[in-house]
């Protein structure tokens, strides 16, 4: 059992805080929904009814997508761009040999890009949870105001969706293009994801 803790420690520490997190979420936000119905003097739902709700699923899908398009991009773009100096980067100078190695088949294309697929998949599925669950939500707002619900399609093209998802991106992007500059100047010691302490700033990788 301690060897299986100590090997998948950072998983197992990792899926714990998800769930941990997440719970966190369900129960704050349930309180800001009943808080929002109140104020319009309707009744307070559930936590397990409001775990079915739009605006608990709009918020989940809206991070989870982020998450999953910034770990996708930078899955790809790592494999074809270089920062020298970045613990997060190819080594510039290595540049013919990894498109050597990229462009060799060892294995099937499916496998070789297994990984970026994956991501894609999940990002699409975060996607399709958040323009659901936002939709949904929308919804309910209109018929308290009186309005008509909205197509699908309608909604999909409405700027408060975007406006949820930009706000996401642009802050996913900026948190990898933090790493990826603080790694060449910066050092954690120990971690995969820095460079060696004594290390000069111009070694790209780790």
């Amino acid at each position: 059992m301690r060897r299986a803790l100590r090997d998948h420690g950072l998983s197992l520490t990792l899926g714990f805080l998800f769930l941990l997190f997440w719970a966190c979420q369900a129960v704050a936000g349930h309180a800001v929904f009943n808080e929002d119905l109140e104020t319009h003097g309707q009744a307070a739902i559930s936590l397990t009814a409001y775990l079915a709700s739009g605006h608990f699923w709009q918020a989940t899908g809206e991070n989870w997508e982020s998450e999953f398009l910034q770990m996708g991009a930078y899955v790809i773009l790592t494999a074809y761009l270089f920062q020298r100096g970045s613990a997060e980067s190819n080594d510039p100078d290595q540049a013919d040999k990894i498109a050597k190695e990229r462009q060799s088949k060892p294995a099937p294309w499916l496998y070789r890009n297994s990984l970026s697929l994956a991501f894609l998949g999940l990002f699409l599925v975060s996607f399709g949870i958040h323009a659901a669950g936002g939709w949904k939500e929308f919804n309910a707002e209109r018929v308290e105001h009186g309005e008509e619900p909205e197509p699908f399609a309608a909604f999909l093209g409405d700027a408060e969706f975007w406006f949820q998802s930009f706000q996401n991106w642009q802050s996913e992007f900026l948190a990898v293009l933090s790493i990826v500059i603080l790694s060449i100047f910066l050092r954690q010691n120990g971690s995969p994801e820095s460079k060696k302490v004594n290390d000069p700033d111009s070694k790209t990788g780790t």
